[in-house]
């Protein structure tokens, strides 16, 4: 199928999400009411962004045009009280120069890509490189940069955002036009489910993902090492110094990676391995033990003992990145007027594992004509 792009007002303290304005009309999210649309800014072009708010099942989020963001992520602690979970920015202007993929769509690669260079059916491609000799997430300008179509929908009980974009032929080194839609949607039962589709015309490469920031005791409280993870995951993939996979899977058992039963991810953090050291923490690809699956299966539980709160991540991919948030460095503000420094929040992305177009032995990230890429990872949470 070709992916084409396609209110009850309310007091804003009733509705626990700030009024907006649209059209000169105050409106606000109502809980299963469908997504209310207000300005956010404008880029350096002039092209205009909007934010999107939503709210069902005890979350609400906010969503912007740039990048897919969620710019933030409301939901309940222990005693019902709601913060904000997602790390962000509050303007669009920083989004623009200066953030590290906070809360974006992710594409066409998720990841690293070794020396911006793969071989698909005998032909080379050199993808933009925009890490050190490597390309990471999509290049200088991936989809995290790109400003999406959106669409607002309820559908029974469930509320949500389509988001559609269209990558041409040849942006950022990439064979194809891909058409990408995401579907974000807001469940009764306080899930955020992300719903991935894509197709080309011509033999690509693809691996989307989102790159959320998480920090469940509330965005810019400090620190995510008392936080407990659990991952279903025996093996992982080192690295080399550039953070691409040396083609290893190798077992957990015994290392600070084995996150098996659940445990502080400040408990191992220091351990000394060398892969940490490379890293500057956790910055790895965890092999999921039941591989690629038909449809969602739980592969992941973080857990802040502090507020109560829980995220289970479901997901039908093959790969997990846990990245402990080792490049924050103090010199970012986030929505509520706090700095980001290191370990002040953690990445959990579903995906294909990174370097795969020059690892055989990976599970494959090739799309072709004809076919739809479909993946779906549901984050549910609970206190």
């Amino acid at each position: 199928m070709e992916l084409n792009r396609r209110t009850v007002i309310a007091g804003a303290a009733a509705a626990g999400i700030a009024a907006t304005t649209l059209g000169g009309t105050a409106q606000a999210a109502v809980p299963g009411g469908k997504p209310v649309r207000h300005l956010f800014g404008r880029l350096a072009d002039g092209t205009k962004v909007y934010r999107w708010s939503l709210e069902n099942g005890g979350i609400r989020m906010k969503v912007l045009s740039y990048g897919g963001v969620v710019q933030t992520l409301e939901v309940p602690d222990a005693r019902g009280r709601h913060a904000n979970v997602v790390a962000g920015f509050d303007g669009i202007d920083d989004y623009a120069a200066k953030s590290p993929y906070f809360g974006a769509l992710i594409g066409r690669y998720g990841n690293r890509i070794g020396n911006g260079r793969f071989t698909l059916d005998g032909r080379s491609h050199q993808l933009s490189v925009n890490d050190g000799v490597n390309s990471l997430h999509g290049g200088a300008k991936g989809f995290d940069k790109r400003v999406w179509d959106v669409e607002p929908f309820t559908d029974g009980s469930d509320v949500g955002l389509r988001l559609y974009y269209t990558s041409v032929d040849g942006e950022m080194g990439y064979p194809g036009t891909l058409r990408s839609k995401v579907t974000y949607t807001l469940t009764r039962r306080g899930e955020w489910r992300v719903d991935y589709e894509a197709t080309t015309d011509r033999a690509t490469v693809v691996n989307l993902t989102s790159h959320v920031y998480w920090n469940l005791a509330g965005e810019g409280s400090g620190t995510i090492e008392d936080h407990e993870l659990t991952i279903a995951a025996a093996r992982y993939t080192p690295t080399d110094s550039g953070l691409i996979p040396t083609g290893e899977l190798a077992g957990v058992a015994g290392t600070p990676f084995d996150f098996r039963r659940a445990k502080p991810i400040g408990r191992d953090i220091r351990a000394g391995h060398e892969q940490q050291v490379l890293a500057k923490g956790y910055d790895h690809n965890w092999v999921l033990d039941k591989g690629v699956t038909a449809r969602p299966e739980h592969i992941a539980t973080l857990r802040d003992p502090r507020s109560g709160r829980t995220l289970r991540i479901a997901t039908d991919q093959p790969g997990l990145q846990f990245y402990s948030g080792n490049f924050l460095d103090g010199t970012l503000t986030g929505t509520g007027g706090r700095t980001y420094r290191q370990g002040d929040a953690l990445c959990l992305e579903t995906q294909h594992f990174p370097d795969s177009p020059n690892h055989a032995a990976f599970p494959s990230t090739v799309l072709r004509p004809g076919q739809t890429y479909r993946t779906t990872t549901v984050h549910t949470f609970g206190a």
